[in-house]
């Protein structure tokens, strides 16, 4: 095509620093635009001087030869974007066959490197039609044992084809050599224990690793202790990996607890995936006090940090050293948000005779302590915002006084915005509505009263406070002893404790409602003219003319035996607002009717009330103590 071209140039129709790049551009077929992108040359027309070019969003384009040669790039016909023009089949067989020569060759078409976003933006979905990550995380397996490819750790960062194969040994330990400062060895060297299956001279490599580390670790035992610490266990993995002993003279863990470091301070500096390591080194080296200071340091770390102690303190039998220790905190009210974070997410039955309401109030007091702290936090916050089921679990052993000042508390607390305070004391009435009138300071309408005996009234009082102050913390003790005998398929005292614990909770549900209702009443005065509450009532069955008496009194009165009926009884319904000589029917279980003719109507003789006609509710008994 030279000849051709420079007849147009001879022409005057083409200038002669082009022939060069258009000869190329005839020769390759394909080429590059920087807007349109990818294109294949389709025809050359020397009588108008243009190309016509198929770029993938404008196919048949025309193209003047002079703009073509300023503004298109040649590509090779081995290019990968080529190829998959002139043979997808090949490369997607290459796919799936031979992964190491694709990568090799979208590299080559990049100039020997690509990022893996490149290389998937090139494959997908065109070569590649399966998940990419699965497809992915097979090839660079392959990547990292071919000595042909260089792979960074970081996904941003290219990887790079070389043509001098170099082993996965020697371009670890050349990593490893590079890389300064202790933490980087670190990581490096946990790249290579990764990879030591496939390392040629395991214990030369490991021998060079060791050697390095612990020179650093004695230059970092005092200045930065959790990084040695850390070294450490990189160094003993590394040996254990290699099947090598230790040198003569290291230092090991116990040389960093020995130091005077702080517990919880030295955790925070290390990764979160070796607090659970360092908390067993930790006990190795302390044997004797090693829970002392997990217990003394619980309240100064962050939640998954408790969790960490937590965990180790109830593996090693210290779970009642635990409690005790939670419990002080919660009842003098120093527990910190962090671990009352823990404990509210952990939220298990080992801790069921902890969680209570005396909980939600050391909540509100440390929220409010962490207002002036200048490492503030509102994860705690958020969290019971969120978990829509903790601030009831919490108050739900808790009697009808302790949940009216639970919720004063809560009104008046900075932690919460007005809308969460709606949001959280919507959830109290939900779970709880009899407490609705204690937090509105009204009733709703399908609230009506419930008129009783004093006597009935300090029954259910008595049964009430039994329930709350003996019944439910004696189920909860049950439920955390029952807990600790281990496997909870098999464990039938912590099945039955979990049973009774559901009756305990309705019955006190049950019980908030109709206390909450209730009236006491000496039934003095009632009105005599017509059946009411508080009168003797003597009446004839119609048919029969059998003679009955009955007394009708309040909602929780009922002796049979006596004649005594509560007034919503069937019986009494039937006759309330009746006069002598009214007949009244009253329908019976199976559908049959009876009548009865009312006869006469007296007043009942009562004995003077115990108590204030005012009073309803059972005085508040004294808080539980955690």
């Amino acid at each position: 095509m030279r000849e051709e071209f420079e007849k147009l140039v001879a022409a005057g129709k083409l200038a002669r620093q082009h022939v060069d790049a258009l000869v190329q551009l005839t020769r390759s077929g394909f080429c590059l635009h920087r807007s349109w992108g990818f294109g294949r040359i389709k025809t050359i027309d020397t009588v108008f001087a243009r190309f016509t070019i198929d770029f993938q969003n404008k196919p048949g384009h025309t193209m003047d030869l002079g703009f073509a040669a300023e503004s298109l790039k040649p590509i090779d016909p081995d290019h990968v974007l080529a190829r998959k023009v002139s043979d997808l089949e090949g490369l997607r067989q290459m796919a799936a066959l031979n992964h190491l020569d694709l990568i090799k060759l979208v590299l080559q078409s990049y100039g020997g490197k690509a990022t893996i976003e490149q290389i998937q933006q090139v494959l997908v979905p065109d070569v590649i039609r399966d998940v990419w990550k699965k497809w992915w995380e097979v090839a660079k397996r392959e990547l990292k044992n071919s000595g042909h490819f260089l792979v960074p750790n970081k996904k941003s960062e290219p990887i790079i084809y070389q043509a001098q194969e170099v082993s996965l040994q020697e371009r670890l330990l050349a990593d490893f050599r590079s890389v300064k400062g202790l933490k980087a060895k670190i990581n490096a060297a946990h790249e290579a224990v990764r990879n030591f299956a496939d390392f040629k001279d395991k214990a030369a490599a490991a021998t060079e690793i060791v050697a390095a580390l612990n020179a650093d670790i004695a230059s970092h035992q005092r200045t930065q202790p959790a990084v040695a610490l850390e070294a450490i266990f990189m160094r003993d993995d590394v040996r254990a990996e290699a099947g090598l002993g230790p040198q003569e003279g290291e230092l090991a863990e116990k040389n960093i607890w020995s130091q005077e470091v702080r517990l919880g301070p030295l955790l925070e500096q290390l990764s979160a995936g070796k607090h659970r390591r360092a908390l067993q080194s930790f006990k190795e080296s302390n044997p004797a006090l090693w829970h002392e200071a997990l217990l003394a340091t619980l309240n100064n770390v962050p939640a998954k940090q408790c969790a960490e102690f937590a965990h180790l303190l109830i593996n090693e039998g210290k779970l009642e050293q635990l409690k005790e220790v939670l419990a002080r905190l919660i009842s003098q009210h120093q527990a910190s948000s962090e671990l009352l974070l823990w404990l509210a997410k952990e939220r298990s039955d080992s801790f069921a005779d902890i969680l209570g309401p005396e909980v939600f109030r050391a909540m509100l007091t440390a929220m409010e302590r962490d207002q002036f702290n200048e490492r503030r936090s509102n994860r705690l916050r958020d969290f019971i915002l969120d978990d829509e089921s903790l601030l009831v679990e919490l108050i739900g052993s808790a009697d009808l006084e302790v949940i009216k000042d639970l919720t004063r508390a809560l009104q008046l607390s900075p932690c919460f915005d007005d809308m969460d305070k709606r949001s959280l004391l919507a959830r109290i009435v939900k779970s709880y509505p009899a407490v609705q009138s204690l937090i509105t300071g009204e009733q709703t309408k399908q609230e009506t009263n419930l008129l009783v005996s004093w006597e009935s009234l300090e029954k259910r009082k008595e049964e009430y406070n039994e329930l709350v102050q003996k019944k439910i913390p004696a189920n909860s003790k049950e439920i955390a002893l029952a807990r600790s005998y281990g496997d909870l398929r098999e464990n039938h005292e912590y099945k039955a404790a979990k049973e009774m614990q559901k009756l305990l909770m309705r019955r006190k549900g049950e019980l908030e409602t109709m206390l909450v209702r209730a009236r006491g009443t000496d039934f003095a005065n009632p009105k005599t003219d017509t059946v009411s509450i508080g009168t003797k009532v003597k009446a004839t069955e119609v048919g029969t003319e059998h003679q009955e008496a009955f007394t009708i009194l309040g909602a929780w009165d009922s002796d049979p035996e006596k004649g005594v009926i509560s007034y919503l009884s069937p019986m009494a319904q039937a006759m309330l607002n009746h006069t002598p000589n009214e007949e009244v029917e009253l329908e019976m279980d199976g559908g049959a009717h009876k009548r009865y003719r009312i006869d006469t109507i007296e007043a009942l003789k009562t004995t003077a009330p115990p108590g204030p006609a005012s009073e309803a509710l059972p005085s508040p008994p004294p808080e539980p103590r955690v």
